[in-house]
């Protein structure tokens, strides 16, 4: 005996956008056969959704248990509502609702699989340093408004080539709506420039080597590179940041790197 025909709908709060969380909602609700839609608010994500009682439970269920990795639930709410008639199922576009209660995910360290594209030669984002999707890159220091759509991020500034914008429309790829998506053709570049403005032809690697202390600007502030191996460089950066003995956190390649070789150079005191 089939199950009879309900309506849902559903209001997910907590670190629900910029994680993938509405083309998740998508997926499941294509597993499941379900009707309706899903969109980011202000106030959360919200959900409409019909179908046989039994596999809406089971999509609630998942929805709660199963989440995207980086998602995290604080409350779902779930109220049966009268039968809407829905087609089939879309992600609509963002309502900013004047209640404002969602939590913005930080920013996350670059996944596996964009790791591996950014070190293939033969993959169109090969050392592109802005490399990201709906499971790693910025989150919190790109957010100008709510809710979290490109067009209320600093990447609004710089629009989608064809590529990017076919992988942004796919609801079936994992960068499908990642808000920062890019790459070389349109996305934000990188370039070296001196203290006057003007462009350096030179390897940043050589001029950290010969003793320079470089200014990386980065998606939320800037991150000063210099050799913490070279006493005489150290001490310029602390004079120059007028830290003279507060220690400055170190880059390392990884935590498993030994602690003696990421060690800061402290000035001695005087005595």
């Amino acid at each position: 005996m089939q199950d009879r025909i309900s309506s849902f709908q559903i209001r997910v709060q907590g670190i629900v956008q910029g994680v993938g969380f509405r083309p998740f909602v998508y997926r499941l609700a294509r597993e499941f056969g379900l009707k309706g839609w899903v969109l980011n608010s202000s106030a959360g994500v919200f959900i409409e959704i019909e179908g046989d009682e039994g596999r809406l439970n089971e999509f609630a269920r998942k929805l709660v248990a199963e989440p995207p990795p980086l998602a995290v639930i604080r409350s779902c709410t779930i109220e049966e509502i009268s039968l809407q008639g829905y087609t089939d199922f879309t992600i609509r576009e963002s309502d900013d609702r004047e209640e404002t209660l969602v939590m913005v995910s930080p920013d996350i360290a670059v996944c596996a699989e964009c790791k591996k594209e950014v070190g293939d030669p033969n993959d169109r984002r090969y050392t592109y340093p802005f490399i990201n999707c709906t499971n790693c890159g910025p989150r919190f220091t790109i957010i100008e408004d709510l809710p979290y759509d490109r067009a209320k991020t600093t990447m609004a500034a710089f629009p989608m080539c064809p590529e990017c914008q076919q992988e942004y429309d796919n609801p079936l790829y994992r960068r499908f709506h990642a808000q920062p998506n890019a790459c070389p053709v349109c996305g934000p570049r990188t370039s070296l420039l001196d203290r006057s403005g003007q462009k350096v032809d030179k390897s940043p690697v050589e001029l950290l080597k010969q003793g320079y202390i470089i200014a990386v600007k980065g998606l939320g502030a800037f991150h000063l590179a210099a050799d913490a191996t070279k006493p005489e460089v150290v001490l310029k950066l602390r004079t120059r940041k007028r830290r003279d003995v507060k220690p400055f956190a170190i880059m390392a390649r990884d935590i498993e790197t030994p602690p003696d070789t990421a060690k800061s150079v402290r000035r001695k005191e005087p005595g």
